[in-house]
């Protein structure tokens, strides 16, 4: 091999290390996440909760995952005329005079945003996302659920559901974010199924999860993947 070839291999070993250890740092966090999440359908199907709370719960209603976030709405910025001003003033005693303003234009109003408000706790339950604080109290109802969007680092969540026209959900922060888009979508899972079926297909996952566990590259499965994507942007005749 030559000084440039072993070069090359080298710095491609380095390379996929690095995306190996984030992959499998990934996978270690999906794996315990599961297992929690399979202690918490474990402690449902006997209609136990999976946290000590002072939430009043629905009849049948099982709290699942808490955590802590910050609820935001749709709300908007403030407006402005867009136009000209003009005024006058009036002299009052010497020396100082009172100005009157008067504006002509439109009246624009501010942009639509999500207007981000207090930190609270936040619930994850069989039948609803829950958001508890000192000003404001919301919930997102899975009966009414039409879908939900998050960022790519799963840190903040917007909801829809079909009894609002304006958007809001929770900005629950990267470090708990995987663990509550995982709960969330068991959560949701278990309002249409059904707990067992749940925590059957949760230990389904667990299962496929062990042996998907990402291998460490070497040098050899380096160069076998080289090979392939040559092999596969040869042209061919």
């Amino acid at each position: 091999m030559s000084w440039w070839s072993d070069f090359t291999a080298k710095r491609a070993l380095k390379k996929a290390l690095k995306i190996y250890e984030i992959d499998h740092a990934d996978w270690r966090r999906d794996v315990e996440i599961f297992k929690k999440i399979e202690t918490a359908f474990e402690l449902a199907v006997k209609g136990e909760d999976s946290v000590p709370n002072n939430t009043v719960q629905k009849k049948g209603e099982i709290i699942l995952w808490q955590g802590q976030g910050q609820l935001h709405e749709t709300g908007r910025t403030p407006g402005s005329y867009v136009g000209t001003s003009q005024g006058f003033s009036i002299p009052i005693v010497a020396g100082i005079r009172y100005r009157v303003g008067a504006q002509r234009g439109t009246f624009v109003a501010g942009d639509e945003v999500q207007a981000y408000k207090e930190v609270g706790q936040v619930l994850l339950t069989t039948e609803r996302v829950l958001f508890n604080g000192q000003m404001n109290t919301k919930e997102w109802a899975f009966a009414k659920w039409n879908g939900a969007s998050t960022t790519n680092d799963e840190s903040d969540y917007i909801f829809h559901v079909s009894n609002r026209q304006k958007t809001s959900g929770i900005l629950v922060g990267a470090q708990q974010g995987r663990e509550f888009n995982r709960f969330l979508a068991q959560a949701i899972n278990c309002a249409e199924e059904g707990v067992d079926v749940v925590l059957k297909s949760v230990r389904t996952q667990l299962k496929e999860l062990a042996e998907d566990e990402p291998k460490a590259p070497t040098p050899q499965s380096i160069e076998s993947a080289r090979i392939a994507t040559l092999e596969l942007e040869a042209p061919k005749n």
